[in-house]
């Protein structure tokens, strides 16, 4: 499937094929697809926890105000956005260099830039780290279903409930939680979309009024 098709088609599951099982590989590709998605001076925030145990899933749907999809879905993957990434820029950067892609000075730089940007901003911090694990949450998405397998996001748990009991570290804000596995037949199909003439504006330029004025 290319990606258009796969944007076009993805929907949030609710029911998954109980039966049906995801391997190493295909949750391991997931994480890498993920990965690809863009982030400030590439950071890459975000952290995965993926839960395929089965008690696991079974104490990670009571977190979750106990939606099925959690305990049916092959693996839940849990995304976590590190609010002091900033912190591990000196090694992220130094493989830009010793890849052959930029040199010292462009290193130095996005180290001094990011510690400038981050270090004493938790909420500039925060805010980027959750920037960064929503695009790789929709990167996964995107590419489970171009793998032909469903996906369900979810915000509806208790953040620190589930710190506390997957003993998740300070530094990592839950950002969403990702049902992954085979579809069951009961999903919608895929709901309307507003389309580009209904929000968006071409051509704007400065000091004009526009639909988005008020």
């Amino acid at each position: 499937m290319n990606t258009f098709d796969a944007l076009n088609q993805r929907i949030s599951a609710n029911f998954f094929d109980t039966e049906r099982k995801l391997s190493s590989q295909q949750l391991t590709d997931l994480i890498n697809y993920a990965q690809q998605a863009p982030s400030a001076f590439n950071i890459q925030h975000s952290r995965y926890l993926v839960v395929t145990d089965q008690s696991a899933k079974e104490q990670l749907k009571s977190i979750a105000f106990n939606q099925q999809k959690v305990s049916d879905a092959s693996a839940v993957i849990i995304v976590l956005a590190d609010e002091r990434g900033h912190e591990r820029m000196p090694d992220i950067a130094q493989q830009g260099v010793d890849q052959g892609i930029y040199d010292n000075n462009v290193r130095d730089y996005f180290v001094n830039a990011t510690q400038g940007a981050y270090a004493d901003n938790p909420t500039a911090a925060h805010d980027e780290a959750l920037r960064s694990a929503s695009l790789a949450a929709m990167n996964l998405m995107t590419a489970a279903t171009a793998m032909g397998l469903a996906s369900g996001p979810m915000i509806g748990f208790d953040s620190a409930q589930l710190k506390q009991t997957f003993n998740i570290g300070e530094r990592y804000n839950p950002a969403m939680m990702i049902a992954v596995g085979y579809a069951r037949p009961g999903n919608w199909q895929k709901k309307p979309r507003l389309a580009a003439a209904q929000v968006a504006v071409m051509d704007v330029r400065p000091a004009r009024d526009h639909a988005l004025s008020s």
